[in-house]
This record gives structure tokens, sequence and C-alpha cells, in this order.
């Protein structure tokens, strides 16, 4: 029991103090909420700066989180041996496809696999937004994340105003409503 309740405040401990470390005040227009909640996603009442990180892309080279700031971010955890990963990833890309060029930028961070195999499966399937690779898991390990897919999705300002655990379809006429509204929002 001991050892459960210190893994517990441990967990805590590392949430709050490296993920989290500032909380932000500044709000999300209520245009935006409202298209949240009309897509069933829950903004936060207490949005925080993530933990910044610099990992390598699939492509080459390196991609920082903070480097994004000022586009509104989707941070997938993600793997390809996970059906519902795969499931989601379609709709994704569909979402990416619609907003990028108004500022929206998805980043999945692949979990613990190779570049060949990641490799492998985005081609098949032609996925075109960035690939992170999380090889050793350092990144999922900090953010806390135990179950995939999770997506964390950042405002313009850096801050994480949402936190999705599971697979969804990110191509739904209230989903693309909801982005909109965010990516008109400044």
């Amino acid at each position: 029991m001991k050892k459960i309740l210190l893994s517990v405040l441990v967990t805590f401990f590392l949430l709050f103090t490296f993920v989290f470390p500032h909380q932000a005040t500044a709000q999300v227009s209520a245009d935006a909420v409202q298209a949240f909640r009309n897509a069933n996603i829950r903004i936060l009442d207490q949005r925080a700066t993530p933990r910044d990180f610099t990992l390598p892309l699939l492509d080459g080279g390196n991609a920082t989180l903070s480097s994004y700031r000022g586009e509104v971010v989707i941070l997938n955890f993600w793997a390809t041996w996970c059906p519902p990963c795969r499931e989601e990833m379609p709709s994704m890309e569909n979402l990416y496809q619609r907003f990028k060029d108004d500022g929206l930028e998805i980043l999945a961070v692949d979990i613990g696999e190779s570049a060949g195999t990641v490799r492998q499966f985005v081609q098949n399937f032609g996925y075109t937004f960035p690939i992170l690779m999380d090889t050793n898991n350092r990144v999922a390990s900090i953010y806390g994340i135990q179950a995939i897919p999770t997506s964390l999705i950042l405002d313009r300002e850096g801050r994480i105003i949402a936190r999705i655990v599971g697979s969804i379809y990110w191509d739904t006429p209230r989903m693309i409503d909801a982005f909109d509204a965010l990516l008109k929002s400044r």
C-alpha cells in the first residue's frame, strides 16, 4: 500500500513539476470553447505550459515543441501496432490537410518503435504531418502517457487546452468547426 501511495505521489509531483510547470491564465475564445463543447471535447479550466522537448523527426532533423508556438498544435502519442491509433490517423490527416495553411500543426510522437517500422507505416498510408521518434519513451514518460492514443491540444500560446485519451474522429463537422474557431481566436 505504501509503495502504491508513493508511486501516485511521485507521478503527481512529476506531472505538476515538469509537465505543467507554469499555469497560464489567458482564455480561449468563448466561441472556441463552445465549439469544442459541441464536439464533446472539454477545454481545461487550467491551461498549462507543457515541458519543452526535442525529438528526432522521422524524415531527419529534430523538432522542438516550443518552436511551434504561434500555431495550434495537436501533440499525439501513438504507435503503429495500436489499432485505435491506426483508426484515428486518416481523420487526423484530413484535419491536417484542411487547416495546415491556417496554423494547425500535428506532431505525432511514435512511442518506442524503430524508424524503419514507422517509415514503412507512414509511407503505406501517405501521412504528411511530422512524425517524431520517442524511441526510448522518454517524452511519453515525462508526460505521463499511460494509454495510446493520447492527444494534447495546444493553443497558439503553447498552452495545453485539452487532453484526449483514446481514438477520436478528427474530421467530423463539429471537430472542424472547433478547430476553425480555435485557429481564428487570437
